[in-house]
């Protein structure tokens, strides 16, 4: 007879106390509650007396609605209302990948390089929706918030798909892209024009190349990339440095990952691709938050509630038969209906829990109505309180 795996209780008190964890990472399919989870955890941590800033990378409103802001933007924002008696405090900001990139570029290049650059047409397409570069752009915010050092915790709401664990791809990905052949044959012209005979060749092979593609994208295309690759040429190295040392610093202890899921099949299959491409990369994963689980209110089975709901419709005297017995039957089979449900969402979570042995595992119950506000988030995690895995 095989012995069922029990999972761990995740201690989320004990995690959001560490002082020694200063970045949560949230991240998940979408339509689990994640954005909402990752809004929780940073009031309840800055409700006991953390300082926190919440960074979300999914362009959604529900964080900002939730948590009392009009808007979010590229800056943290203080968000009012939170209980401070512990000492803490909470911001809250939203990833704008554009105005990040355009920082970057200030930052590291002389004022008149910069300018080029950010005048760019090329630039200013690829900055705003070339892929790959939200998530890259989200590891700077995250490296930049952390060097700052204003905040002891950092909580990162991740876009709402597969792509959440792409920003780890992210160095590679941009890289790649700045160190391609395509790149570099957009760029020889102006690095090897005027450098004598020995390259005439070479620039000549080149400009057969790139004059076939400028009547493929166009001469006003073309030009604006070779200036925007030879605007940024110096750049090259400093983009993937920053990203590698970011990439580092979620390997690091201090950082904790959260998978979230819903007790749903199709959630669990993405938790579970999201628990192993962790254990890949070696980033430290703290456990799995089953989300709007439907725990059992009472002792009583699906199966007497069903027999005493057919009694209540059928009694032996009908004339004792009244609509309380409906309404009583009718609420009979809704906690029957409930208790399947309960029973369902414990074998999945059974099953994941032996696929992932060792995983630490935190239950949050499902709530009546949707998050809107300060004193719904604190219901989120309410149920935290002994949950039991």
């Amino acid at each position: 007879m095989t012995v069922p795996t029990v999972a761990a209780n995740l201690d989320l008190d004990a995690l959001l106390d560490d002082r020694g964890n200063r970045i949560i990472v949230c991240c998940g399919s979408g339509g689990v509650g994640k954005t909402t989870t990752a809004a929780a955890f940073a009031l309840r941590a800055a409700e006991r007396g953390r300082d926190v800033v919440v960074l979300t990378i999914d362009p959604a409103r529900r964080l900002a609605q939730s948590l009392g802001l009009t808007e979010l933007d590229n800056t943290p924002r203080p968000v009012q209302g939170i209980d401070t008696a512990a000492g803490g405090r909470l911001h809250a900001m939203m990833l704008d990948m554009k105005r990040t990139f355009d920082d970057i570029v200030v930052e590291h290049a002389d004022a008149g390089r910069a300018q080029q650059i950010l005048d760019n047409p090329f630039y200013q397409s690829l900055s705003a929706s070339f892929a790959g570069t939200q998530e890259y752009m989200a590891m700077e915010k995250l490296g930049q918030l952390y060097d700052k050092g204003e905040w002891d915790l950092i909580v990162v709401d991740t876009p709402p798909s597969r792509s959440a664990l792409d920003f780890l791809d992210a160095p590679n990905r941009l890289g790649s892209f700045l160190d391609g052949k395509f790149i570099k044959i957009l760029s020889a012209p102006a690095k090897v024009g005027g450098l004598g005979g020995a390259f005439k060749l070479l620039t000549g092979g080149v400009s057969l190349v790139t004059g076939a593609l400028g009547k493929l994208l166009g001469s006003g295309l073309l030009a604006d990339v070779q200036a925007f690759v030879n605007a940024l040429d110096t750049m090259f190295g400093g983009f993937r440095e920053r990203a590698e040392a970011t990439y580092r610093l979620l390997q690091a202890k201090g950082t904790s990952f959260v998978v979230v899921a819903a007790p749903e099949p199709d959630a669990l299959r993405e938790a579970s691709y999201f628990a192993r491409r962790l254990a890949e990369e070696r980033m430290p994963l703290a456990g799995l938050v089953l989300n709007r689980v439907h725990p059992r209110l009472t002792d009583l089975t699906a199966e007497r509630s069903l027999a005493a709901a057919e009694q209540l419709d059928a009694p032996a005297d009908p004339q004792h038969s009244s609509p309380q017995h409906s309404l009583a039957g009718g609420l009979l089979r809704l906690h029957a209906e409930r208790v399947e449900l309960s029973r369902r969402e414990t074998k999945l979570a059974d099953r994941f829990v032996a696929s992932h042995p060792g995983i630490n595992l935190l239950r949050l119950p499902a709530l009546a109505e949707d998050v809107h506000d300060l004193a719904g988030l604190r219901l989120v995690t309410a149920g935290s309180d002994g949950a039991a895995a």
